[in-house]
């Protein structure tokens, strides 16, 4: 098994490599890069930018497409010198290829560089938000897994049965309702006073924290987050409940539980010594791409609803803004993960059923 975990630690460097190089050029030639976001700002007058790129004296105007390789030109008094400046400052006076291999090479040190308009250390934007990621995506996932595998097992059990029946519908109505609009639902009644003022509707912990107790600061904790968790996994419960369902019901039916009960094992004993092994096979697969999902991007709209600044809002707001440090280092980490718990399934997969040997083939 060391040898296998190994061979597949070294494909995770291929394959990164493809996935951020393939990303990197397609970003590369899409219209509306970082330079194009300064240029708006300044057409826009935004003082920030002028005093940085002019020192606070240059006339700024509206900017159109060169013709002469420049990349733009002032139609009204715009010296070119501010936008070799923009461009010097994000790194685009450098052909592409420099800049390709200049980021792998910091990439293979977890050097991320510089936010280009927000400000700092990419690493240290990241690691700000990660408290509110962390959170979404455990609890969230953690539920759903708590909740889908039994109730999955119990339709199974009793398939057929009005329970199977009324389980089913509300669950997939549950999934048919968008998270969003849940959430939307939830802070009408339980957040905005119209009704209810039962929960916060901003931040992850309240302004005096740090003046808690360790207690109050666990409920505060919780309070924050339960109906950001609530809205994203009502509808998690669905594909994951009728999927254990299905696999239980089909390892059920096999000749090795029906031996088992010919020679007098009772129910529960053939249910999670047998059956449970090899039906939750399935289901540990799905882990790391729900985790992940969850984690990355599954929480975005939510963050936004509930003012949580987290890993999903800080990928969009990236990719809205150009912002190319903060979108590669985001895939690059996210892909990373994404890869090590595949790895992490695959172990879990000979600990939940040793007649798997991943070696062996």
């Amino acid at each position: 098994m060391s040898a296998y975990i190994i061979r597949r630690l070294l494909l995770v460097i291929p394959t990164l490599w493809a996935i951020i190089t393939i990303n990197f050029f397609v970003i590369q030639i899409a219209p509306g890069g970082p330079v194009e976001q300064a240029v708006a700002q300044l057409e826009g007058h935004s003082s920030g930018i002028m005093e940085r790129f002019t020192g606070g004296g240059q006339e700024v105007g509206s900017l159109e497409p060169s013709d002469n390789g420049t990349g733009y030109r002032g139609s009204r008094g715009l010296d070119p010198e501010v936008v070799e400046a923009i461009k010097k400052q994000f790194g685009f006076d450098k052909p592409m290829h420099e800049r390709y291999f200049d980021m792998l090479k910091n990439y293979a040190t977890f050097n991320f560089g510089e936010s280009l308009f927000k400000g700092g250390n990419v690493i240290d934007l990241i690691i700000d938000r990660l408290p509110v990621s962390i959170s979404l995506g455990l609890w969230s996932t953690l539920i759903i897994y708590l909740v889908s595998i039994p109730l999955g097992i119990a339709k199974a059990i009793k398939h057929g049965s009005r329970f199977d029946v009324w389980s089913s519908a509300v669950v997939i109505v549950g999934y048919a309702i968008p998270g969003f609009l849940f959430a939307i639902l939830l802070i009408i009644f339980f957040a905005s006073g119209n009704y209810f003022s039962w929960f916060p509707l901003r931040g992850l912990v309240s302004s005096n924290f740090d003046e808690m107790t360790l207690f109050q600061q666990v409920v505060d904790y919780f309070w924050h987050l339960a109906l950001p968790i609530l809205a994203m996994v009502i509808g998690g419960f669905a594909t994951l409940t009728m999927l254990t369902k299905n696999s239980f019901l089909d390892e059920i039916n096999k000749q090795y539980v029906v031996t088992a009960r010919a020679k007098g094992l009772d129910e529960r004993s053939i249910l999670y010594r047998h059956v449970f092994r090899n039906a939750m096979l399935i289901i540990i697969a799905g882990f790391p791409a729900a985790f992940i999902s969850i984690f990355f991007t599954g929480a975005m709209l939510i963050e936004v609803m509930f003012s949580l600044e987290g890993i999903g809002l800080l990928g969009f707001e990236s990719t809205i803004q150009r912002d190319y440090p903060v979108v590669f280092s985001s895939l690059y980490i996210m892909t990373l993960l994404g890869l090590l718990l595949n790895i992490i399934s695959d172990i879990t997969y000979t600990l939940v059923d040793p007649r798997i040997d991943f070696e062996a083939r």
